[in-house]
């Protein structure tokens, strides 16, 4: 398999956690987000993505597109440890928390739309810091309700393996961190992070222990 990657890209984190979780082996191939004016917005990198963004994940003939469509691909075809759980309702939940970062946060908090906010609609750096926090707590405020306290949470989101949930949890806390975004109004979600963050596959996955690293 090759994943076309970068090591700062919430969405290619969690991608690469998954794969982590579940023993697989990948070719990375770089793709810098904001060198040269975004390597994604090239003709040739268009041509493999077209929405111009990763990861991208190509397995044999199969290209795939959209982190939450290849980690749900490789929990149904691949061997390794699962991300999601074997019961229905544990998996409706992993999906719920898993969406509330891949849904609800990260999209209007990605690079484009972090550019706009400081450029186009000339926030500045304040304007956008601001922008960013405002909607990393309010969907953590609704993460930290659904697993404090629940029986269902263990040492990680839900029970005590890794699972999607954690696979978006980990990279939407790394990338809020690079604004100096405060946590400490999430008591149980730091909990988990700490779990998360001495797990192999998430150190292997962490942006600082990819071969592009800055």
């Amino acid at each position: 398999m090759k994943l076309y990657d970068y090591f700062r890209s919430g969405a290619a984190y969690r991608t690469r956690i998954a794969l982590n979780i579940k023993g697989l082996e990948y070719e990375q191939t770089f793709v810098h987000l904001t060198r040269n004016g975004g390597e994604q917005l090239k003709p040739e990198y268009a041509a493999i993505n077209p929405q111009k963004l990763v990861p991208t994940l190509i397995d044999g003939d199969l290209k795939l597109t959209q982190s939450m469509a290849i980690m749900e691909y490789i929990e149904e075809t691949k061997p390794g440890a699962p991300i999601l759980p074997k019961d229905a309702a544990g998996r409706a939940r992993v999906r719920a928390l898993a969406n509330i970062i891949a849904c609800d946060i990260h999209p209007i908090n990605n690079l484009r739309v972090r550019n706009y906010v400081r450029d186009d609609l000339k926030g500045g750096a304040d304007g956008m810091r601001t922008w960013i926090e405002k909607w990393i707590h309010l969907g953590l405020e609704a993460y930290e309700a659904l697993v404090a306290n629940n029986p269902a949470t263990g040492a990680f989101s839900h029970g005590d393996t890794p699972s999607m949930a954690d696979a978006c949890l980990i990279p939407q806390l790394a990338n809020g961190r690079m604004f100096k975004i405060s946590y400490d109004a999430f008591p149980t979600v730091l909990k988990i992070e700490q779990a998360c963050l001495k797990h192999p596959a998430f150190i292997k996955a962490a942006p600082e222990n990819q071969p592009d690293a800055e």
